[in-house]
């Protein structure tokens, strides 16, 4: 059976990346593997054995177009409002709170955040299937 592991996405700054996801969602460094033209950057924490894989090219001075296959990572909090006040206090800018509904019954209650690189990340209540 596979076991997933890690998500990658390329990053045009690296500290810049690593300070966000650091103050977002408390992910810190797990590794760093520096190669000829590009490093890898896998970031965890203790929630979660999955890893996000920030790729930096060398030289790359432009932002990369997401285009518009990519959908957004998601993670789960214990308090989605009490989150929502902290990345609004540290001037994330997160988006507004979405309470999804079916068939009459709270779905999912979510609000999505932009990473330096136009990443969107779901920010979703533990709750039902999103644990």
């Amino acid at each position: 059976m596979a076991k997933m592991i890690h998500s990658m996405i390329r990053v045009l700054d690296e500290g810049r990346s690593v300070d966000f996801y650091k103050k977002a969602f408390g992910l810190e460094v797990a590794d760093r593997i520096a190669f000829e033209t590009f490093t890898l950057v896998y970031l965890s924490n203790a929630e979660s054995g999955f890893e996000l894989e920030l790729t930096v090219n060398q030289g790359r001075s432009q932002p990369y177009a997401l285009g518009d296959a990519y959908g957004h990572l998601a993670v789960s909090v214990a308090e989605l409002r009490d989150e929502h006040a902290r990345l609004t206090t540290l001037g994330l800018n997160p988006g507004k709170i979405i309470e999804l509904n079916r068939d009459g019954k709270l779905f999912a209650l979510l609000f999505f955040l932009t990473d330096p690189d136009g990443y969107k990340i779901e920010v979703v209540q533990r709750y039902g299937r999103f644990q």
